[in-house]
Formats: C-alpha cells, structure tokens, sequence
C-alpha cells in the first residue's frame, strides 16, 4: 500500500481548516439561521460553537492515537467496529460531496450572478480547476488555501469596519426571539460553518508530527472560526436586525448597502467569490483522503485507493469526485444543503465522539463528560434540523448500509 506523504505543519495544517470553516458560509449561513432563531441568532451561535469544540476535542484526541487518511471513517473502525466506521465516512462522503456543489455554485452566483447556464459553467471550472490543484499534491493545496483565506479575511475586516462605524435606522427588539426549538434548528445550520476542521483530521496521514500537530491545528483553527462568526453575527445584528438578515440571500451585501456603502458590494462579492473558492478547494482534499481510506478497505470501489506515484495524493479518488460534483453543478439546484450537510456531518461527528469514548486513559487528552455532550449535542442538533434535508440525508445513508450488507453477503456466499 502506498502511503501519503507527510509535509504539513501545523501552520498549514490550521489554515486548511480554517479555510473550511470560513468559507462561503460566512456569507451565506447567516439568513436561514436568522429565520429559525430570530434575535436569539448569537445564542445558537454559541451553541453550535460549543458542540463544534466537544467534536473538535474528540477529533483531535484520536487523530493524535491514528494519524492515518479516514478521520472519523478510521477512528469508528478503530474503535467502534466496521460498520460504526463505514457509517460515518458515508455520512461524511454524502454531506460534504453535495457542500462541494454547493461551494461551486455559491461562487458561480457571486462571479456571475444574472446567468445560470452561465453560473453553471463556471461552476464546472472552478471544480476542475481545483480538482486539477490538489492533485498536484498538498502543498500546492495548502499555499493556495493561505491565499485565498487572508483574500477573505481582507474583505471581511473591511465589511465589519464599515458596519459598526456607520449609524443605522432600524431598531432591534432583543427580547424577541423564537421556541427553544428554532434556537436549536438555527444552531445545527449555523454548525454546517463549523465542521471544517474535520478536514484536518482527514489528512492525518500527510502532516509532520501527527501526535502533536492535529491537535493544535484543530483547536487553532476552531477558535480563529468561532471568533470570526461573532463578530461578523454582532455586526449583521446591529446593521440589519434579525429580521432582514432573514430575508436577505446576501445578508453581508445587504449590510454594506444599509450602512450607506454600496461602493463595496462589489468587494463583499469578490470575497464571497474567493471564499467559495478556499471552501472547495479544502472540501475536495478532504473528501478525497476519506474516499481514498474507505477504498483501500473495499467499502468503496479499490480503484479509488491509487496513490499518485510523483505528487503522492488519491488522484483516482478526487478525479471521481470532481466527476461526480460536475454532474450535480450543471444539473442541481442545491438551496437545501446546507441542512443535508449538516446533518450528515452531525452523525458523523456523534460516531467520533462515541469512538473518543471508548479511548484508554492513557490515549485521553479531555474528561470523557465532553464526549458524552457532544454526542447529546450532535443528536438534538441533527433532529431538529428541516425535515426534508434531515429525511433525504437519512435515506441515502440507509441505502448505503444497504449497499455494503448486500457485498458482504455476495462475499461469503
């Protein structure tokens, strides 16, 4: 079996995630989340943020035990058995393909926003042109990923500095909220912004240091996230209000334009645009190392497992994803995914922390009680979810079980 080459630190290893993290969803997460949970938007905040450090704590403590390509996929074969571990990749297989979607059309809808057909294509090439990045190895990926992610940070220093320097002339009732259960609701979408360090722990098999690297890098890469969304939250709720956060598709376009400077809805367009673009390119290196581990224990087709002989990545892996993400970018309208994403990766998460559990005293980096949080967190997130999203993601998940019952069956016979 040919290995991966381990050539990230933690500096690069944290900015990939952070690049997942803040990604498009800085830009688009917030309307869905305000019409669940109305001016209690920061409450759920909050919430998602904590059940993201129980899932990044569990994440980080098995990635340093296994620093192996898989994340969770590997640690529930690990520990909780192949069935545990062959759920949790598909869970993370069938969320983050359609967020890759859903990345290429979000910067396709910035880059050209009157045209679909014309949205669609560019799309496709921003899918190509990235698939066609990773597979000339990580550290291309990751010098990319630094440029895109300080492009995105540049944008949104200027969109805060101009919302809480600029007087508006809405009033916002901050005793008006919505049921605990829109809190939750607008919580498990507001998570779909947080689930990028997963990517990190994905690539356990190509950063220096397993051990000491992941950790840090998830947990650099959480905090530097859940900082951001707070201040770009604060600032959307004084310069909108919750209610037309709600009913804006651009909330950050709409804020500028509020605050008396529509001269910048172009830069926030540009850095939706570059921020869909470092929220891709980490999706497609992560899905790809998850494929490549699921391969090479025949719970995907073992042509996926190829290793790249020179740049050392799953090319076979990412050319079917690229593939695939083609496909559902000229023939799918994705408005729903970010409640299908996050379910899917809500699962996948309980069955990390489940698996982090069941860790040896000596293995263990955090008190078991986190575990058992984030596993109750990820449940009631994921249940209170749309019902459409959460139903759809539930049934392709079953059939997937389906599928790998029915091969080991053909196995033994």
């Amino acid at each position: 079996m040919v290995e991966l080459a381990r050539r990230l630190g933690v500096r690069d290893a944290a900015v990939i995630g952070l690049g997942s993290m803040v990604g498009a969803g800085v830009f688009a997460v917030w309307a869905p989340a305000a019409r669940a949970a109305g001016s209690l938007l920061l409450v759920s905040l909050v919430i998602a943020a904590f059940v993201a450090y129980c899932n990044a704590a569990a994440s980080a403590q098995l990635a340093a035990v296994y620093p192996v390509s898989g994340g969770t996929y590997a640690y529930g074969r690990e520990r909780l058995g192949p069935w545990w571990g062959y759920t949790a990749g598909c869970a993370f297989v069938l969320g983050k393909t359609a967020s890759c979607a859903a990345m290429a059309l979000t910067f396709a809808t910035y880059a050209v926003p009157d045209h679909e057909w014309a949205r669609r294509l560019i799309a496709l090439a921003a899918v190509v042109a990235l698939a066609a990045v990773n597979y000339r190895g990580i550290t291309r990926t990751a010098a990319l990923t630094r440029t895109l992610v300080a492009c995105t940070l540049t944008v949104l220093t200027i969109v805060v500095i101009l919302l809480l320097t600029t007087s508006t002339d809405h009033v916002t009732d901050w005793t008006a909220g919505t049921s605990p259960y829109g809190v939750l609701q607008a919580a498990g979408l507001l998570f779909f912004a947080f689930a990028g360090y997963a990517r990190i722990a994905t690539m356990g098999e190509e950063v220096r240091e397993p051990a000491r690297t992941i950790p840090r890098a998830i947990l650099i890469a959480l905090f530097g996230a859940v900082g951001i969304y707070l201040v770009i939250g604060v600032s959307l709720l004084f310069a909108l209000g919750p209610d037309r956060i709600a009913s804006s598709p651009a909330p950050l376009a709409a804020a500028v334009e509020a605050a008396g400077a529509a001269w910048a809805q172009p830069i926030v367009r540009v850095g939706a645009a570059l921020a869909s673009l470092g929220a891709l390119l980490a999706l497609i290196t992560g899905i790809g190392r998850t494929s490549l581990a699921m391969a090479r224990n025949r719970d995907l087709p073992v042509w996926l497992a190829a290793v790249h002989p020179r740049f050392q990545v799953p090319h076979h892996a990412e050319i079917a994803l690229a593939a695939v993400v083609g496909i559902l970018v000229l023939t799918t309208d994705l408005r729903g995914v970010i409640g299908f994403s996050s379910f899917g990766v809500l699962l996948y998460y309980a069955i990390a922390n489940a698996s982090a559990y069941t860790q040896p005293a000596g293995d263990r980096r955090w008190p078991r009680v986190l575990n058992i949080l984030g596993v109750a967190g990820c449940v009631v997130l994921a249940v209170t979810l749309p019902l459409t999203s959460a139903v759809i993601c539930a049934v392709l998940l079953a059939l997937a079980l389906l599928a790998r019952w029915v091969r080991l069956r053909r196995d033994r016979a």
